[in-house]
């Protein structure tokens, strides 16, 4: 007797309809997938072009004099195109302005008008702040145009367009680690010390460390140094202080902006930074300086102490007289001679070659030994050029080591600087 068959195809059919079900449930699984994936990708593009929408009206003046000092900040010779431009984001009533040459990043903050639409573009820098220059005061209308990647400039009797670059493509600024120092500095101690400093820096290539301005935070005072190995210069605020022990050299263009910027300020500078980067956060500005990596030399035991000979003279006097001399000097090495004996100091510079000298007597005070000593004049008139002091003191040991340039007079007792001048050979 044969088995029946209609056992076998309900077994059949049972398996089918399982297999179906999986293939429904998993068609279901991929729709769904599916949906969740359109979903964020059209949201993502939503928001890029959503980014890239932007109209706004501001003033032409306020918006050039934010953008000359990021011009600052741009290099001709990138190679990373996407930085010849400023960054604009839009964000309510103000305008954020990044500018970077991808060592040193600028942001200001600029107030507009009228906003009609939020967002953020890459605009051309150089096109944009030469157009700028050619206006007067008057409200000018940015509007973005997606269409064409299109940004259109529109005052009350014309328009200009220019293009624009989406902003994801301009780099973030660096972000500092947990263990980032912070210290707050007056603008104008800040500035100063700065503008005593900045001239004495380096451009050295095998030494890139003399090449910018240490700051050396300790517990009991803060200092600025500079040295080109030749001069050294050290400002010191005992009234300036951090809780540990840290240091870090900015380099001279970074720091040369930034001493623009603070003169035109008067409130106190949020100075942060760690083991690679520094920002300085002041009136609505954020300047981001990538430090230069290596050791300071320790500046601290080259500057003598004790010395016997003592001269004070005016500062002013010495400089002109300086001035003068030194248009006799010899071309290639700049030199000068300081005569001294009790109460006189004369100075003198020759070049041989072209049978010209020259020589000037000044009254000073000094009562050490007789002493002949030279000195690089550009040097000498580049020191005396930046001190504030009316007397100065020339401390000297012999002819042959530094001599220390300090106030003569007294001054602020919070604040010292201190100038270190080698001295040169002689000629016969």
């Amino acid at each position: 007797m044969y088995p029946a068959r209609p056992p076998a195809r309900t077994a059949a059919r049972t398996i089918n309809q399982f297999f179906f079900l999986i293939f429904c449930k998993f068609f279901v699984f991929v729709n769904k997938i599916t949906q969740i994936i359109c979903q964020i990708f059209c949201t993502f593009v939503f928001q890029k072009l959503k980014k890239l929408k932007m109209n706004f009206t501001v003033s032409s003046t306020e918006l050039l004099r934010g953008l000359l000092s990021g011009l600052r900040v741009i290099s001709n010779k990138t190679t990373t195109p996407i930085l010849d431009n400023f960054l604009f984001v839009l964000k309510g009533n103000s305008l954020e302005v990044t500018a970077s040459d991808s060592e040193t990043t600028l942001r200001t903050v600029i107030s507009v008008d009228e906003v009609a639409e939020e967002g953020a573009a890459a605009v051309p820098a150089k096109i944009l702040t030469d157009s700028l220059k050619e206006f007067p005061d008057m409200p000018i209308e940015f509007k973005t145009l997606e269409d064409n990647n299109t940004l259109q400039i529109s005052w009350a009797t014309g328009a200009q367009k220019i293009p624009f670059f989406p902003a994801d493509y301009y780099p973030e600024l660096p972000v500092l680690d947990a263990l980032a120092v912070t210290v707050t500095v007056p603008a104008e101690t800040l500035s100063a010390g700065l503008g005593y400093t900045l001239y004495a820096t380096a451009d050295e290539v095998l030494r890139p460390v003399m090449n910018g301005v240490l700051f050396d935070l300790t517990p009991e005072a803060t200092s600025l140094v500079a040295s080109d190995s030749h001069k050294l210069v050290c400002y010191t605020r005992i009234d300036i202080r951090s809780e540990q022990k840290s240091s870090f050299i900015l380099p001279k263009k970074p720091a040369a902006i930034l001493r623009s910027l603070l003169s035109k300020s008067d409130s106190d500078v949020k100075v942060t930074f760690d083991g690679k980067n520094a920002h300085f956060d002041f009136d609505g500005c954020l300047l981001v300086g990538r430090l230069v990596d290596g050791t300071y030399p320790a500046y601290r035991t080259v500057i003598p102490k004790n010395n016997q000979n003592k001269m004070f003279i005016s500062r002013t006097t010495l400089l002109n007289a300086a001035k003068r001399v030194s248009v006799c000097s010899n071309q290639a090495t700049s030199s000068m001679k300081f005569s001294l004996s009790f109460n006189t100091l004369v100075i003198s510079a020759q070049d041989t070659g072209f049978s010209i000298s020259a020589h000037e007597t000044l009254p000073c005070q000094y009562d050490g030994e007789p002493m002949d000593i030279g000195f690089k004049s550009t040097f000498l008139i580049e020191i005396l050029s930046n001190l504030p002091y009316e007397e100065v003191c020339f401390e000297l040991a012999d002819p042959a080591r530094a001599a220390l340039i300090v106030a003569a007079e007294d001054h602020n007792p919070d604040e010292d600087i201190c100038s270190l001048l080698m001295p040169i050979r002689i000629p016969n």
